[in-house]
C-alpha cells in the first residue's frame, strides 16, 4: 500500500510511503485488541483504594444491646457493619490489577488496530520535521493545515523530539508517541494516526519483527 507524503503545508510532496500490505489488509482479531485494551487500561489503575474493616475501626466495644428480644439482628459494638458509621464488609483492599499478555497477542492486536486505520483511511504522512524551540502556535498550524486541527490526532514520530513534544503538551486531541512505543489503545484512541516519514518506514520494521 502507498501513502502519499504531504509537507508542512498541507501540499503534496510528490513522494510515497510504502506500507506492507501484511500491515494494511491485515486480518483484524477482535479478541485480541480486547485483550490489549483491557490489559492497558488495567496497567492504569493504581488500586490504592481502601476501606476500613471492623477491626480497623477506632470505637468502644461495648455492646449496645440485648443479644436476643431486640426485634433485629445480633450486633455487638458501634463499629458494626449494621450501623450508620460502622465498619464495612469485604471493602476494597489495595491491589495490582496487572496482567501478563502474551508478546505475540498484543503484536497481532497492534497489527488489528491499524489494519483498521488503514481500511478507514486515517492514516496521513507528513515530511520529516523539526521545531527549533516549543512553539505551540507551529504544531497548531501544521495540523490546521493537514486538516487535523478538530480531530483527536496521534503523531508517530520516528524517535525522541524534546521540542515537538513540548509544542503538542498543551494541545487537547494530539498525542506524541515514538512508533516502537505504538500500542493498541493509542491506535484505537485516536481518531487520525500521523506519521512522519522516516516513522513510517520503520513501521514495516517493527510489525515484521
Amino acid at each position: 500500500m502507498e501513502l502519499t507524503v504531504y509537507n508542512t503545508s498541507g501540499k503534496e510532496t510528490g513522494k510515497k510511503v510504502q506500507i506492507a500490505d501484511a500491515i494494511a489488509n491485515a486480518e483484524p482479531n477482535d479478541h485480541a485488541i480486547y485483550l490489549a485494551v483491557k490489559q492497558y487500561m488495567a496497567n492504569q489503575r493504581q488500586g490504592t483504594h481502601k476501606a476500613k474493616e471492623r477491626s480497623e475501626m477506632s470505637g468502644s466495644t461495648r455492646k449496645l444491646g440485648k443479644q436476643k428480644g431486640g426485634g433485629g439482628a445480633r450486633r455487638g459494638d458501634i463499629n458494626s457493619p449494621l450501623l450508620h458509621g460502622g465498619a464495612r464488609v469485604f471493602g476494597p483492599r489495595p491491589r495490582d490489577y496487572s496482567f501478563k499478555l502474551n508478546k505475540k497477542v498484543k503484536a497481532l492486536a497492534r497489527l488489528s488496530a491499524l489494519s483498521y486505520k488503514f481500511k478507514e483511511d486515517g492514516v496521513k504522512v507528513v515530511e520529516d520535521f523539526s521545531f527549533e524551540a516549543p512553539k505551540t502556535k507551529q504544531m497548531v498550524e501544521l495540523l490546521k493545515n493537514l486538516n487535523l486541527s478538530d480531530k483527536k490526532s496521534l503523531l508517530v514520530l520516528a524517535e525522541s523530539n524534546k521540542f515537538v513534544f513540548l509544542s503538542s503538551r498543551n494541545l487537547r486531541g494530539i498525542k506524541v508517541v515514538n512508533v516502537k512505543d505504538l500500542n493498541t489503545y493509542d491506535i484505537l484512541n485516536a481518531k487520525n494516526l500521523l506519521f512522519v516519514e522516516s516513522s513510517a518506514s520503520k513501521l514495516n520494521e517493527i510489525c515484521a519483527e
